[in-house]
C-alpha cells in the first residue's frame, strides 16, 4: 500500500506570487525612516504568509485577528502605512478588496438622538472589504459628556469588529498616551486589537531627506544655501510644541515655493529658464518667522494655515 504522500508548501514561491514583496519595497521607497515600523510590517506578512499556508493544509480554520493600533505623533506616515496594510491585506486574501476609508470621530458620531447609529453603519458599509483608519479614536470616548453620543458607536465597532473580521480590518490611531487611556476606559477595544505599532518621531535627517522628495516630486530643487536654511529650519521647528513632523516640513515647502514665486515675480527681468522656476534659494527659506527672535507658537502656526 502506497504511502499518502505529504503535502507541503513553498514558502518562498508564496512569497514571491502573492506581491507582497512589491508592498514592502514601495514602503521601503516611499517612506524615509520608520524602520521599526517596516520590521513589523514585514513581520506582521509573515504570519499571514504562514497561517495561509497552514490553511491550504488544513491546519487553520479561523481567521486571526488582523485589527491594530497605530501608536505616535502626527505626520509619522500612519496614514500612509495603512493603506500600504490594506494593499498586503488585500494580496494576501485577508480582504475583499483592499481600499482604505479614513475617518474621524466626526465621520461616525451624530449630535442628536438617533443620528450616530446610521452614520457609523454607513461608514462601516463603506468599509467592508477593506481597511477602516479611524484617526484620533479616542475622541470617540468623551465621558465628561453626559450627552455625548461617541459611545453607541464604539458598541457598533466593536460589534462589527468581532463578528465581521473575515470581511473588515480597523485600525485605531493617534497619541500613544492618549491611546493607552481610551484602551483603559474600553477594554473591548483592547482585546480586539491584536497588533500595536509604535511610530517614532523623524530625526532631522530623515526629515530633511522627506523635504527633498517632497520637492522632487514637483521638480524642485534646493540651492546649497536653502538646503542649509532648510536644516537649521528643522532643527528650530521641532523645537516648538505641536510639530508634525513631515506634515510639518510639507507647509514650510509650501510656504517656500510661494516665497519663491513672489521673488521671481517681482524682481526677475527678462525670460526665465527652468533652472530658476525650480530653484529654492535661502531667502525662500530663511524668510519663514521660524528665524525670527522672539517667535511664538501662535505666529508658527499662523503661517503653517496661511
Amino acid at each position: 500500500m502506497d504511502a499518502t504522500p505529504i503535502r507541503t508548501v513553498d514558502l518562498a514561491a508564496e512569497y514571491e506570487s502573492s506581491g507582497v514583496a512589491e508592498v514592502l519595497e514601495e514602503l521601503d521607497r516611499e517612506l524615509v525612516g520608520l524602520a521599526p515600523v517596516k520590521q513589523r510590517i514585514r513581520e506582521t506578512a509573515a504570519l499571514l504568509l504562514v497561517d495561509r499556508a497552514r490553511r491550504a493544509l488544513g491546519l487553520a480554520l479561523e481567521t486571526p485577528t488582523l485589527h491594530m493600533s497605530f501608536t505616535g505623533n502626527p505626520g509619522t506616515g500612519k496614514t500612509t502605512v495603512a493603506l500600504k496594510m490594506a494593499g498586503l491585506l488585500h494580496r494576501l486574501g485577508y480582504v475583499r478588496k483592499g481600499h482604505l476609508v479614513s475617518v474621524t470621530r466626526d465621520d461616525l458620531v451624530g449630535q442628536y438622538i438617533g443620528h450616530t447609529a446610521p452614520k457609523t453603519k454607513e461608514v462601516l458599509k463603506r468599509a467592508m472589504g477593506g481597511v477602516l483608519f479611524i484617526d484620533e479614536a479616542y475622541y470617540l470616548y468623551r465621558p465628561d459628556n453626559e450627552r455625548d453620543y461617541g459611545q453607541e458607536a464604539i458598541e457598533i465597532l466593536l460589534q462589527v469588529m468581532e463578528n465581521n473580521r473575515d470581511d473588515l480590518v480597523v485600525i485605531l490611531a493617534g497619541y500613544a498616551d492618549r491611546m493607552e487611556l481610551f484602551f483603559q476606559s474600553n477594554p473591548g477595544f483592547r482585546s480586539r486589537i491584536a497588533h500595536h505599532i509604535e511610530f517614532p518621531d523623524y530625526s532631522d535627517a530623515e526629515l530633511s531627506r522627506i523635504a527633498g522628495q517632497m520637492l522632487g516630486d514637483q521638480h524642485y530643487i534646493l540651492s546649497d544655501g536653502a538646503q542649509a536654511a532648510l536644516n537649521d529650519y528643522i532643527r528650530l521647528r521641532r523645537q516648538q510644541p505641536h510639530f508634525a513632523n513631515a506634515r510639518s516640513i510639507r507647509n514650510a515647502l509650501d510656504r517656500a515655493r510661494l516665497r519663491q514665486a513672489n521673488r521671481l515675480f517681482t524682481t526677475a527681468r527678462g525670460p526665465v529658464d527652468a533652472t530658476m522656476l525650480s530653484t529654492i534659494e535661502e531667502e525662500d527659506i530663511r524668510s519663514s518667522r521660524v528665524f525670527a527672535g522672539g517667535l511664538t507658537i501662535d505666529r508658527v502656526l499662523e503661517e503653517e494655515r496661511a
